[in-house]
C-alpha cells in the first residue's frame, strides 16, 4: 500500500516512494526488490539532504515501516505450498481414488462456468476429481453450433456427450459477473475497443435485449443481475443447436440444467430446461 503525503514545497499529493525516486534514491527497477533496510536508508538519506521534508515524512515513517515489512507475494511459493497441501491432505489420504482415475474418466457432469477467480465449481458444489468435465470462459457462455468460430467449445461438448457419455450439462452463472457487465455496457454495433471480449460476450446479446426491453427502467446493477441469469438460458438454448445434444435429450440420456451462484448472499439456484417432441400430426 502506498501512503500519500503532501509535498511541503509544491502543495501536491505524492507517494513516499515517488518522493524517494524523484530525488534519485530509488530507481523504478529497484522499487519491487529493494529490501526494507535499503528503503529506510534511502528515506534517512533523503531527510538528511532535504530537511524541509522532515515534518511530513516523520509522520509517515511508522506506517511506511509496517508496509515495507509485509512480504511480497511469491507465486512460485504459492504453487509449491498449495500442491504440498493437496498431496498431503487429498492425494495421500485417498490413494484408491487416484489409482482408479488412472484407468480413465467417466464424469457424470459437464459444467460450463465463468473463468472468474471467485467462482470455482468444484469448490462450490463439492465435486471430486473425476466428477465433472469442465469448460470455463468469460461469463460461462455457450455459443451456438459453429465449426469455424467456436470449434474449441464444440469439441468439448462433442467429447463430453459422445465419448464421455456425461448425463447432465450444467451452465452456471454468478453474481457480479464482469463479462455480463461488459455485455450490458458495450455498444451492440460499431467499432470495438477490445480484440476478443466484445465479440465473445455478444453470444448472449438476446439476453441483453430481453433485459433492456423488460427491465430497462431498473437500475443498471439490477439489469446486470437479471442478465446474469438470462444469459444462462441463452446458453442452454444454444446447446440445443448441437445435434448430438438434441439426440441425447430425445433419448433421455442427457439433461440440461441452468444454475446461478450468488457469492454475495451465499445462495445457489438450479433450474431445468423442458424439452420434448411435438406430437405427430395426422395428414
Amino acid at each position: 500500500m502506498l501512503k500519500m503525503a503532501t509535498h511541503p514545497l509544491h502543495g501536491c499529493v505524492i507517494s513516499i516512494p515517488t518522493m524517494l525516486k524523484s530525488h534519485g534514491i530509488l530507481q523504478r527497477r529497484d522499487m519491487a526488490t529493494d529490501s526494507y533496510e535499503e528503503a529506510i536508508a534511502g528515506l534517512s538519506k533523503l531527510l538528511s539532504v532535504k530537511g524541509e521534508l522532515a515534518p511530513v515524512a516523520a509522520a509517515k515513517v511508522g506506517q511506511i515501516t509496517a508496509d515495507l515489512q509485509i512480504e511480497s507475494f511469491d507465486p512460485i511459493e504459492k504453487i509449491k505450498t498449495g500442491f504440498s497441501h493437496f498431496k498431503r491432505e487429498k492425494y495421500e489420504k485417498n490413494p484408491a481414488l487416484y489409482s482408479e482415475l488412472s484407468k480413465g474418466q467417466s464424469p457424470k457432469f459437464m459444467v460450463f462456468a465463468c473463468s472468474d477467480s471467485r467462482v470455482c465449481p468444484s469448490h462450490i458444489l463439492g465435486f471430486q476429481p473425476g466428477d465433472a468435465f469442465m469448460v470455463r470462459n468469460i461469463a460461462n457462455m455457450v455459443p451456438a453450433y459453429d465449426k469455424i468460430r467456436y470449434s474449441g467449445v464444440g469439441a468439448a461438448i462433442e467429447y463430453a456427450v459422445l465419448h464421455l457419455k456425461v448425463e447432465t450439462i450444467v451452465v452456471i452463472g454468478h453474481s457480479c459477473c464482469g463479462g455480463i457487465k461488459g455485455l450490458m455496457s458495450f455498444p451492440d454495433d460499431g467499432p470495438t475497443s477490445t480484440d476478443f471480449i466484445e465479440d465473445w460476450v455478444k453470444i448472449c446479446l438476446p439476453a441483453k435485449s430481453k433485459v433492456k426491453a423488460e427491465c430497462g427502467d431498473t437500475p443498471f446493477p439490477e439489469q446486470c443481475t437479471t442478465c446474469e441469469k438470462e444469459a444462462v438460458n441463452v446458453s442452454l438454448g444454444n446447446l440445443l443447436t448441437y445435434p448430438f445434444v438434441r439426440e441425447g435429450l430425445v433419448k433421455k440420456t442427457l439433461s440440461l440444467k441452468g444454475g446461478y451462484y450468488d457469492f454475495v448472499s451465499g445462495s445457489f439456484e438450479l433450474w431445468g430446461l423442458q424439452f420434448g417432441l411435438s406430437p405427430a400430426l395426422s395428414v
